[in-house]
């Protein structure tokens, strides 16, 4: 099974609990993934595509998998910082 995922990825835990509450209130999660994301990926709303087991970092991964679609998780802590994962589809 592969999943289709966006993300926001931020270096500080404040910086991404204040997007992720943005979120929470409504707000557009690409357009702030454009305005904040520090991953090449802003440039589509966050967009990663589809990606399968063992092509992401495991902490990335094991959200990611285990998220429904349409979904959107809590800050998540990796090696490069702070992501905010969108679930998008699967496949």
């Amino acid at each position: 099974m592969k999943v289709k995922a966006s993300h926001i990825l931020v270096p500080s835990e404040d910086k991404a609990n204040w997007i992720y509450e943005q979120i929470q209130k409504g707000g557009d999660f690409e357009k702030l993934a454009k305005d904040y994301s520090d991953c090449p990926s802003k440039a589509n709303g966050g967009d990663l595509g589809y990606f399968g087991r063992g092509q992401m970092v495991g902490e990335f991964e094991k959200v990611a998998f285990s998220m429904k679609d349409g979904e959107v998780s809590k800050p998540v802590k990796t090696q490069f910082g702070y992501h905010i994962i969108k679930v998008t589809g699967r496949k």
